[in-house]
């Protein structure tokens, strides 16, 4: 996901990536948590390139975590880090002279030709780690390792495709592991799936700050302080996160885990991965990503197709203040839909009249916590009721789980199922532990987009989100507030990518996603000198492999054959 409810949440948003408890890792931050996973269905074989799930919501979950992440999701501690003795990386001593040759500087060359081990890891997959520097201003000094996976084409192989699922704090090695779901068959047979933890998520050298109990203190701040005693509460753990993460193990990769740091390390896994040209779909903060790296590199830029755009000018402020627009369009999006049905939870039967009774609902979990079933100690207030809300608002096919959890809200005063779609978004586990999804979020965003630095700033955002967004607003702008504390200034500015001399790029945004609004996509696809816009007249976040085959078709004729469509095409609901 982009910035602001990223920011916030993960705090993706994004982030939101699916669910990682079946993947097998483990977190070094014990908790407790729900045994059971909330698991509904029934099993089913696994499609190829894909890992064992079940039918029904938990299947709907399962890809509204990858769309979201598709936006944003990442374990266990720091992973090794060699300091650097000016010798060439491990798996550079059979270095690729050719790929060496490609890299910017003499310095780099050992990166660029290191050979990577490919080793099975399971269903098809094959897994590696490749060497990067810490600091490119310094290649020989401290390296770093990223984690990579790949499931190798299914056909004809033509080369590589990179993948990131959005974030910032998104897993690109889970989201792999989800190919057959993510990705026609075309694109299959032609292109090895690649994805990749970026530096400072998941597997490749994870900034850790906080334990498990203190990410459930941090997630439960009121976001809608309405009294000094809450103001007081939410600058204090904003600035304890922030400190938390300066004074941890993890500072000394705090100045480096910025998107142009990220954007280097494709273009070094690029060459390692033998592919001339970059071919890349990245997917909400993904599409920033992507677009970083051809303003870096826009001559070895092959395609790139970015899905759900972030618009790297909009100011960071006012960038919470659009997305909560956008998720007051999907929530209207999802009332509409939902008083037509007899099921609806709601007393009302009219749309403004449901609003108000979420309005309500949420001003009663600020006043006394909602009923939860989980028994893990967690009061069901209304930031954790917020972000429940917003989970299911990634995807349209997740709209009847919000009804339900909703119903059960308005009729039980019982929270119990809009925490469980929370700690999806968070990437909280079952057993009570956090991926690092939040941390790395907050690292990235953080470096990247330069944040006010008092209270009155943030204070003056929010009443002004509020007004536009009446139930998301608050909670968007003050998610952003660690960074007001970071210990590390902005390296980046909010501003145009232009990218100058690259070959077309595919920028796709759907009209009411409510993460990445579709204004974002029109913006960078203006923005990049040779941007192509293509819309999805749709609801949920991102276009591609979500059920429109004109989507789908557009995205692979670009990948697989260069060939865009006119800018400005809109694909329909219907196909």
């Amino acid at each position: 996901m982009g910035r602001g409810f990223a920011a916030l949440l993960c705090r993706s948003l994004p982030f939101l990536t699916w669910k990682r408890g079946a993947m097998g890792r483990t977190d070094d931050r014990g908790g407790t948590g729900d045994a059971d996973g909330w698991s509904p269905g029934a099993r089913r074989s696994p499609e190829p390139g894909s890992r064992p799930g079940t039918r029904g919501e938990r299947g709907v979950i399962r890809r509204l975590a990858a769309a979201a992440a598709a936006s944003a999701l990442l374990l266990a501690g720091c992973t090794s880090a060699a300091r650097g003795d000016g010798g060439p990386p491990e798996a550079a001593r059979t270095a690729d002279t050719n790929a060496a040759a490609e890299a910017p500087t003499p310095g780099l060359r050992p990166f660029y030709g290191q050979r990577a081990a490919w080793r099975d890891c399971g269903g098809g997959f094959e897994c590696a780690r490749i060497q990067v520097p810490l600091d490119y201003a310094d290649p020989s000094g401290e390296r770093i390792e990223l984690s990579v996976i790949r499931l190798p084409a299914s056909g004809k192989r033509m080369g590589s495709l990179l993948i990131n699922p959005g974030g910032p704090g998104g897993s690109g090695v889970d989201y792999a592991r989800m190919a057959g779901a993510q990705f026609t068959d075309a694109i299959r047979a032609k292109f090895d799936i690649v994805g990749f933890d970026p530096r400072g998520v998941g597997e490749s050298s994870p900034v850790r700050c906080m334990s498990s109990r203190e990410l459930d203190a941090y997630f439960a701040l009121d976001t809608s302080p309405d009294a000094p005693d809450e103001a007081t509460a939410l600058e204090t753990g904003s600035k304890t996160f922030a400190d938390r993460c300066g004074a941890g193990r993890s500072r000394r990769l705090l100045p480096f885990v910025g998107t142009p740091d990220a954007a280097r390390d494709m273009d070094v896994l690029r060459a390692v991965l033998g592919d001339s040209g970059l071919t890349y779909l990245g997917k909400s903060y993904g599409t920033y990503l992507g677009a970083v790296y051809a303003g870096l590199f826009p001559k070895r830029v092959r395609a790139l197709a970015l899905d759900g755009a972030v618009d790297p000018a909009v100011p960071t402020l006012k960038s919470e203040l659009v997305q909560a627009k956008g998720f007051e369009v999907a929530l209207k999006a999802f009332v509409e839909d939902c008083v037509k049905d007899a099921a609806c939870p709601f007393t009302a039967r009219t749309v403004d009249g449901a609003l108000q009774e979420i309005t309500d609902l949420l001003k009663r979990a600020d006043r006394k916590p909602l009923k939860n079933d989980l028994a893990d100690g967690r009061e069901i207030n209304e930031s954790w009721t917020i972000t429940g809300i917003i989970t299911p608002l990634y995807e349209r096919e997740a709209w009847p789980l919000l009804r339900r959890a909703l119903g059960r809200a308005l009729k039980e005063g019982n929270g119990t199922d809009l925490l469980r779609m929370a700690d999806l978004l968070v990437d909280r586990k079952p057993d009570g532990s956090y991926a690092n999804q939040t941390e790395a979020n907050l690292a990235i965003n953080c470096l990247d987009h330069p944040y006010p630095k008092d209270m009155a700033a943030f204070r003056k955002a929010a009443a002004e989100a509020v007004k536009v967004s009446p139930r998301f607003g608050s909670f968007a702008v003050w998610g952003s507030l660690p960074c007001a504390y970071w210990p590390i200034p902005a390296k980046s500015e909010d501003k145009p990518i232009k990218a100058e001399g690259a070959p077309p790029i595919l920028v796709i945004g759907t009209l009411r996603d409510p993460a990445t609004p579709y204004e974002w996509a029109q913006g960078l696809a203006s923005e990049l000198s040779s941007g192509v816009l293509l819309g999805y007249d749709g609801d949920g976040h991102t276009a591609y492999a979500t059920g429109s085959k004109c989507v789908d078709q557009a995205v692979d004729d670009y990948l697989i054959s260069l060939r865009v469509p006119a800018s400005g095409t809109i694909c329909r609901k219907t196909g």
